[in-house]
């Protein structure tokens, strides 16, 4: 286990892992900036540059720089092309390379945690709450009320959960 990895695994004293306690940061701060917040707050992140696409992008300045530098200047140039293919290739084998894993450390964010942090706000926006579903437990109670006493078995009151207990559980599903 890398020292990154190991790093991200520590708990804090609530239980939650880093990412997790950051993602539980980021999620309260936008509740309390009120609903307009999500709206900008995913502006924000789909703008956001990844540890791995800062990564590709350095790869390929690399290999497009090296080329003019060698054709302009110097044929020792081309080792700038060569690292740069060096660092893409790594993506063949493995889903980040060492050029990305230095990239995080200096502090950007995995595209994984980004996506995490998306789906989040969606959900607290409400995105989610029309889609379909399979039946739980409580819909099949529900259907056999509906059956027994003859008429439709629809609870039209949705409880509503305060932000503190919201960013919780949305913090919970992230886990698995």
């Amino acid at each position: 286990m890398t020292m990154q990895l190991a790093a991200q695994q520590t708990h804090t004293p609530h239980g939650l892992t880093k990412s997790e306690a950051v993602l539980e940061f980021r999620l309260r701060k936008v509740i309390d900036a009120g609903p307009a917040a999500i709206d900008e707050r995913l502006e924000e992140l789909d703008s956001e540059w990844t540890a791995g696409r800062i990564s590709k992008a350095t790869a390929g300045v690399m290999v497009v720089g090296g080329l003019v530098l060698s054709l302009t200047i110097s044929l020792w140039w081309l080792v700038l092309p060569i690292v740069g293919g060096a660092i893409l290739l790594q993506y063949l084998f493995g889903r980040t390379s060492l050029v990305g894993e230095l990239f995080h450390a200096i502090g950007f964010r995995r595209g994984a945690d980004i996506e995490q942090e998306k789906f989040a706000l969606r959900a607290l926006r409400g995105d989610f709450t029309h889609l379909p579903t399979m039946q739980t437990i409580e819909d099949r109670d529900a259907l056999s009320r509906m059956e027994g006493e003859g008429g439709p078995a629809i609870e039209d009151a949705h409880e509503k959960h305060d932000a503190d207990k919201a960013v919780k559980v949305l913090v919970e599903v992230a886990r698995h």
